[in-house]
């Protein structure tokens, strides 16, 4: 499935509302050129009111709505359209990310359709799924590692 033109609408809605978020997870791995697959996109954000507003708009801009899962100490919030299937994750808080503005220093963009998308760095994905420690986290180390070794010899 080619993501694109629904990272083109996601990027034009993030950028119209001006909210700042960096994609993480596998999704920012598949950009890196990692062959991994996702059903959802998962974004680090700053969790303020105004922000949640602006996720509000987001969401509304996509046709979705903002829902909060219940996990114990959770701060995810996810937009979910039913009609098309979309799932975005937005959370301030990940596994082995000290601070948001660390992993958008590191992060990259990736212009979608004239919008540009924050998209973390591999090595801030490799470091968040192995602080995660979760089984499909560490499945996916090993491909994640290799994408990283064959960008690293492809540059030299």
């Amino acid at each position: 499935m080619n993501a694109s033109p629904l990272l083109s609408r996601i990027a034009a809605a993030l950028a119209h509302q001006r909210l700042e978020a960096i994609l993480i997870g596998n999704a920012a791995a598949a950009l890196h050129g990692a062959p991994v697959t996702t059903l959802d996109f998962d974004f680090f954000f700053r969790d303020t009111p105004h922000n949640r507003k602006k996720l509000k708009a987001v969401a509304t801009e996509l046709g979705a709505a903002v829902f909060r899962p219940y996990y114990p100490v959770s701060s995810l919030f996810r937009v979910i359209a039913d009609d098309s299937g979309l799932q975005l994750d937005f959370m301030s808080v990940a596994h082995g990310i000290h601070s948001f503005e660390g992993l958008r220093a590191r992060a990259t963009l990736v212009e979608f359709s004239g919008n540009a998308l924050r998209v973390a760095s591999l090595d801030d994905i490799i470091k968040s799924k192995r602080a995660a420690g979760r089984p499909r986290d560490i499945a996916v180390l090993p491909v994640l590692e290799a994408t990283r070794e064959e960008q690293k010899a492809s540059k030299t």
